[in-house]
């Protein structure tokens, strides 16, 4: 069996909770080999970001040229972009496989503990450019409404609006989620070729889900590199998640939103 390449183009965390970290993490622990192209590095731990250092956008060109001129890519998860140069960059670089390689846009903007990790006049290099390269969008429900220049949404019924309003945009299909929302459910809808198609989800009570964005978006392209059609995909990649915060509070990993755990499966107590 051929072990498939997974490439993320993302910042970096420190403290390995989230980014290209966590990227790397969720490859390995889905049966993938994981490479990594730098976009940011960032000042941070679990309870914020205290700085972050981006890299030139030509420079992180030389790096997706490298890898794609010697290794066979299956799959791009791209997280953190920065600044509006560097999503252009990448969308320009990306571009001539949109039709060949599947590739999943988690659009990072905040860290978990709210500080910003998108500069605002990227939103729109991002909606115009990056979108329409983009297999799979997987925002989280300030990050949809901020895409689309809207208010958040509150409802399901929202919810399935915006993310059939940004599969207009150019995205193949487009996973909204909904762990926002009030309540001890936590929904995600998907927009797909198929129609919308729901998956349910109960909350877990800890306070450790630092990258699980970065954690699910890696997991979705994982699956999809290993060749299982989009629905199927995500559905694979939110039971993983699922059971990596479950097991999130065996890990002891700093005194804020800690990470969750990626190698449940494989680190038996």
């Amino acid at each position: 069996m051929m072990i498939r390449n997974v490439l993320s183009i993302a910042g970096s965390d420190p403290s390995g909770g989230a980014g290209i970290q966590a990227d790397l993490k969720a490859f390995s622990a889905r049966g993938t080999y994981g490479m990594a192209v730098l976009t940011a590095l960032t000042a941070q731990n679990t309870q914020g970001v205290t700085g972050v250092h981006t890299v030139p956008a030509g420079f992180v060109a030389d790096q997706i040229r490298a890898i794609f001129a010697d290794v066979r890519v299956d799959a791009v998860k791209i997280g953190m972009i920065a600044n509006a140069e560097i999503a252009e960059t990448v969308a320009d670089m990306l571009r001539p496989y949109r039709d060949t390689l599947p590739i999943v846009l988690d659009p990072v903007m905040m860290a978990k503990g709210g500080s910003p990790l998108l500069a605002p006049d990227a939103i729109d290099a991002v909606t115009r450019k990056l979108m329409p390269v983009a297999s799979l969008v997987t925002p989280n429900l300030p990050e949809a409404a901020a895409l689309l220049g809207e208010t958040t949404a509150t409802t399901r019924e929202e919810m399935a609006g915006q993310a059939e309003r940004l599969k207009m945009l150019g995205p193949r299909a487009v996973l909204v989620k909904g762990g926002h929302l009030d309540g001890d459910d936590s929904p995600d809808v998907l927009a797909a070729a198929g129609g919308l198609h729901w998956f349910e989800g109960r909350r877990v009570e800890t306070k450790n889900t630092h990258g699980t964005g970065c954690t699910l978006s890696s997991a979705i392209a994982a699956e999809l590199a290993k060749g299982a059609a989009p629905l199927e995909a995500v559905s694979i990649a939110k039971a993983y998640l699922a059971g990596a915060i479950a097991a999130a509070d065996t890990l002891t990993v700093g005194s804020g939103h800690g990470p969750v755990q990626h190698f449940y499966e494989l680190w038996k107590s």
